[in-house]
């Protein structure tokens, strides 16, 4: 795999996705929790979601109970989702995001970057290549410097 857009996911829903229909844009891959203490981070994704999508971002979040703090099925993680916090960004079905289990788009993010998620809402930004930008912990908050720092930067590059 070269990039992102190599990848197909399973969405929140149940279709398969293909992440090659986000060539050009600039992503954000986060993975997330509905019963964690950084669950809150929802309405700064959201939030970035809303505000900066039209220059080129998109968020995408990734149930896992990798963790052991996400509900059981996707539905149920849905339903919280959109009603907490009107999340519209696009969501992927709860998957791994580490170890030998992980999906394959974390798995080619821990073999490019020797890196994989410590915690919930851990993030990955992808350029506009497809290539990995940047990792960041559950510290670096969806509107914090470092990362819009980061986006910012990704977006500026033609």
């Amino acid at each position: 795999m070269t990039g992102l857009y190599d990848f197909t996911a399973q969405a929140i829903d149940g279709s398969e996705v293909s992440l090659g229909q986000y060539r050009g844009k600039v992503v954000l891959v986060v993975n997330t929790a509905s019963k964690c203490g950084l669950t809150p981070q929802y309405e700064g994704l959201e939030k970035l979601h809303r505000t900066v999508s039209p220059r080129g971002l998109t968020v995408i979040g990734v149930p896992s109970q990798d963790f052991n703090q996400e509900s059981a099925d996707n539905k149920t993680v849905k339903t919280f989702c959109d009603a907490t916090f009107g999340v519209e960004f696009p969501m992927a079905a709860i998957a791994h995001v580490r170890g030998a289990q992980a999906a394959p788009f974390y798995a080619w993010v821990r073999e490019q970057k020797n890196w994989q998620p410590a915690w919930n809402f851990n993030k990955v930004l992808i350029g506009r290549d497809g290539r990995i930008a940047g990792t960041f912990g559950s510290g670096d908050e969806p509107e914090g410097p470092k990362l819009s720092g980061a986006i910012d930067a990704e977006l500026a590059k033609a």
